[in-house]
């Protein structure tokens, strides 16, 4: 009897693999960082083969951890940060140029350019996506355009374009695959049909040919051929943020989490009808078990929120650890009039202005180290408003019924309780940390369980979730509404810095 299930999370800053049991609770865990490189102002890379080497290394680690081998495993489920863009040879696997990192924006004029007369909507009735530097497609263009002899050689059959669940799959297994999940990050696939669209990528200057095969995020693709998990068959696949939905068992219509990781990504269950948001939120494929219809949801996708974090540890020194700025956070009673609004990145959701860049807002000489970092803390609280009202928005207008009574988290901030009550009190609503909140993994265990056996069904999903924790809230209506409108008056002097 296989005893457990095992989950490759290769994320934005660390490559992970984590072993659960039947229970969905953690048997063995290893994780490593990358570097995030920044060659110019704007652009964010990773290097691929330190990523695979970290992940080679992350697998047999949590083997060990677990005190399990190939032999104890059902299955391998794999999640990744979704919009990263590699290309490699078709034939030595190496890649031709850096991940390109979904926060980088070199692909900004691009996307003026495609989206021509019609504007960023262009493609969105066919992806649910608007032009935007986030998406693969425009970063997959820019490399055929940019490095030399690229387009020659996909043109040719040579190349492979993936996503990192497609180059770790790769690496594993020799399979050129990807997921709708995905897929539906690209721009280049249709939300309808589950296929690359050859209009959009024609219109792309994207040839078909380099892209992978785009299959459920819940079967059987192929078996590991090395490493410690050689056998082994990969069985699931899901972009994180699809992962942790399905790991929090948002599984009914109306179902949503907040994940906090790099940045926040909110995913409301919308059933098995795309939805097409009219206030700032992308469609998005959920997940697709086998053969059944695909379930989709709306999504809040936030750039910045826990790098915004490293950013005060790493750049400004004012921290030693990100947890660190809790205590220092706490030791000031409120922000002192400080809005720190991070668009390093440009806004995405649901404003989605390119032209934006980061401010501080409200600095006065009473202003400490203590009151920054509480505005660090706040600005994730208050973008996280900024899509909730934008989902009850499309919810309204579409009569999907939807009324949040309590909101899920989950990712690594979750940790700071500091936040998570400034959150339920910034939303009005209940905020609820599961047991496991390790949820991204968790998902992709999930999904390559259902497909070899292991769990039974989604019932089993739904049994394994518990609550941990729950934040009331309790600030005052008017409180709320200053400091939310305060943070409005900060976003607005974002805008038109880039041009």
């Amino acid at each position: 009897m296989r005893r457990f299930v095992a989950a490759i999370d290769q994320g934005t800053t660390s490559s992970r693999c984590i072993v659960f049991d039947r229970s969905g609770r953690i048997a063995g865990l290893a994780q490593r960082e990358h570097e995030q490189l920044f060659p110019r102002p704007g652009w964010v890379e990773h290097d691929a083969e330190t990523i695979w080497r970290n992940t080679e290394f992350v697998i047999g680690a949590a083997l060990e951890d677990a005190g399990a081998s190939a032999a104890d495993i059902a299955a391998a489920g794999i999640t990744n940060q979704r919009e990263t863009t590699l290309v490699w040879d078709r034939t030595t696997g190496a890649p031709i140029h850096p991940a390109i990192v979904w926060q980088d924006t070199r692909t900004a004029a691009l996307c003026e350019d495609l989206a021509g007369t019609v504007g960023t909507s262009r493609y969105a009735d066919r992806t649910g996506l608007p032009l935007s530097t986030y998406f693969s497609g425009p970063k997959l263009r820019w490399i055929l355009d940019n490095v030399e002899g690229a387009r020659a050689r996909a043109e040719a059959g040579d190349l492979c374009f993936g996503t990192m669940d497609s180059w770790i799959l790769w690496k594993l297994t020799g399979h050129h695959l990807t997921d709708v999940t995905n897929a539906s990050r690209t721009m280049l696939m249709n939300l309808e049909t589950l296929q690359w669209d050859s209009q959009i990528c024609a219109e792309f200057q994207v040839p078909v040919s380099m892209l992978p095969q785009i299959r459920s995020s819940s079967e059987v693709y192929a078996e590991i051929s090395t490493g410690p998990l050689s056998g082994v068959p990969v069985a699931g696949i899901l972009g994180d943020q699809q992962a942790a939905t399905f790991g929090q068992a948002c599984l009914s219509p109306g179902e949503a989490k907040n994940t906090y990781g790099t940045g926040n990504f909110m995913l409301l269950n919308t059933g098995t009808t795309p939805v097409f948001s009219k206030h700032g939120l992308l469609t998005t494929v959920c997940y697709r078990l086998g053969d059944q219809p695909a379930v989709y949801a709306l999504e809040g996708s936030i750039a910045v929120t826990g790098s915004l974090v490293q950013w005060l540890r790493d750049n400004l020194g004012i921290v030693d650890s990100a947890a660190a700025i809790e205590p220092l956070a706490r030791s000031v009673d409120d922000n002192g009039g400080t809005y720190i609004v991070p668009a390093f990145s440009g806004l995405f959701a649901p404003r989605w202005r390119p032209d934006a860049r980061g401010v501080i807002t409200g600095l006065t000489r009473f202003v400490t180290k203590a009151h920054l970092a509480r505005a660090v803390l706040e600005a994730t609280a208050f973008q996280t408003r900024e899509v909730i009202d934008a989902m009850r928005a499309d919810a309204e207008a579409e009569n999907l019924g939807l009324e949040l009574t309590t909101l899920k988290v989950d990712g690594g901030m979750v940790a700071n309780e500091l936040l998570m009550q400034f959150q339920a009190d910034i939303l009005d609503v209940p905020v609820v940390r599961p047991v496991i909140t390790e949820t991204t993994a968790l998902g992709a265990a999930y999904a390559a369980g259902l497909a070899v056996g292991y769990w039974s069904g989604t019932d089993d999903i739904r049994a394994n979730w518990a609550e941990d924790k729950v934040w009331r809230p309790s600030m005052p209506d008017d409180e709320r509404e200053r400091l939310y409108a305060e943070w409005n008056k900060a976003v607005e002097r974002t805008y038109g810095w880039a041009d």
